[in-house]
């Protein structure tokens, strides 16, 4: 499997995000918009980052009745990102809007994937919050059943969980996996994560990665360490 790398644009303004892309597009093809960046700078600095060529991910993670989130997907649709996301703990009829909005868009080639459980997540706080007994596999494979009902491209996931999702959905069901930490990075908030290798080993067709990238001081450097590491 070919692998892919989506830089995730971290920042808190358009200008340092725009440099970033400037600086990797031509190593890097997907760059994340994620919700603080999107909330500072707005739709402009998508439309800005498109202008250079380059696929986005539109990473806002909608949660919401089935007519916002309709609406709302129209919406990103129409701004011309690449692949956006919502919540598949929603419900089915979320998801389903998710997909008209997107049908109803200026593009309707527009990816739409969901979220099933957050990378920062453990069995402890499903325990804690949900009163849940499930192991997160098991949570993840039911949340990522109701994507699959609802026609979406794909979810994100842990790649701890991509081999079972891949062998469950096939080919064509698209896995987007953040939480991927290389064995020489810190791991900061993320709990449940895996090398770059382990990662398309298991089946994940976009490797999203942040900090490791974002926060070194040769960008393009680490981006081929990364890939060196992926492919040996």
């Amino acid at each position: 499997m070919n692998p892919q790398i989506c830089v995730a644009l971290d920042y808190k303004t358009a200008s340092e995000a725009l440099a970033k892309v400037d600086e990797l597009k031509d190593t890097v093809t997907w760059f994340k918009v994620g919700l603080e960046l999107f909330t500072r700078e707005g739709p402009e600095l998508v439309k800005q980052i498109k202008g250079k060529g380059v696929k986005v991910f539109l990473d806002l993670k909608f949660y919401d009745i089935p007519n916002t989130v309709k609406m709302c997907s129209q919406s990103v649709a129409d701004l011309g990102v690449d692949l956006f996301n919502v919540h598949a703990s929603a419900g089915l009829d979320v998801l389903e809007a998710a997909k008209e909005g997107v049908q109803n868009s200026k593009n309707p080639q527009t990816q739409v994937i969901a979220v099933t459980l957050l990378t920062s997540s453990n069995g402890d706080e499903l325990k804690r919050l949900w009163d849940c007994d499930e192991q997160n596999e098991q949570v993840v494979l039911n949340l990522a059943n109701e994507t699959h009902k609802a026609k979406l491209n794909g979810v994100v996931c842990s790649a701890q969980e991509a081999k079972m999702l891949r062998k469950e959905f096939g080919e064509d069901f698209l896995l987007v996996c953040p939480g991927i930490r290389p064995e020489w990075a810190v791991n900061g908030d993320q709990k449940r994560i895996t090398t770059p290798k382990q990662a398309i080993e298991n089946g994940a067709n976009l490797l999203v990665i942040g900090r490791p990238i974002t926060q070194a001081e040769d960008s393009k450097e680490v981006v081929k360490k990364i890939l060196e590491e992926v492919l040996s």
